[in-house]
């Protein structure tokens, strides 16, 4: 089957309802595999037999002032190696992500990571699922849901 890519840009407006953020600028990063929410104050807990993970969001790019407090069911505990070849164990959530009109489940791990400029990476696996191709050169390619949101 042979489906044509939506274009994103090296950077976009992303939004996870189930954790009641809205326009995060996410690095698109094709060298990441899984998606990751760069979270702080990170806490596991047991809800309904099941384990959980709350935790803060600055969802605002350079402005920590503002803080979200979310909460999400954990799918994963899992080893993840980051670019500078650093491994750490990392809770992976299951939740919707937005991108213009797509939606849809992708999981997503949670570190707290105070130097990384962007709030969100957008991995590979995520860009799969969207049938999401990239160009480097532009940014912002998808429409934005909530353009009342601070640049």
């Amino acid at each position: 089957m042979n489906r044509q890519l939506q274009l994103l840009g090296w950077r976009e407006w992303v939004s996870l309802p189930q954790l009641g953020l809205k326009d995060i600028k996410a690095k698109v990063d094709t060298g990441a595999r899984t998606s990751c929410l760069h979270a702080f104050s990170v806490q596991a807990f047991e809800r309904d037999d099941t384990t959980w993970v709350r935790f803060k969001v600055h969802p605002v790019q350079q402005d920590e002032s503002e803080v979200a407090e979310c909460e999400a069911p954990v799918c994963d505990w899992r080893p993840v190696t980051d670019s500078g070849g650093h491994t750490e164990q990392r809770y992976v959530i299951l939740t919707r992500i937005r991108i213009g009109d797509w939606e849809d489940d992708i999981e997503m791990t949670l570190t707290a990571r105070d130097n990384m400029r962007f709030r969100m990476l957008l991995g590979r696996t995520a860009l799969e699922q969207g049938h999401f191709g990239v160009d480097p050169a532009q940014s912002y390619l998808a429409a934005r849901k909530d353009p009342e949101t601070p640049l």
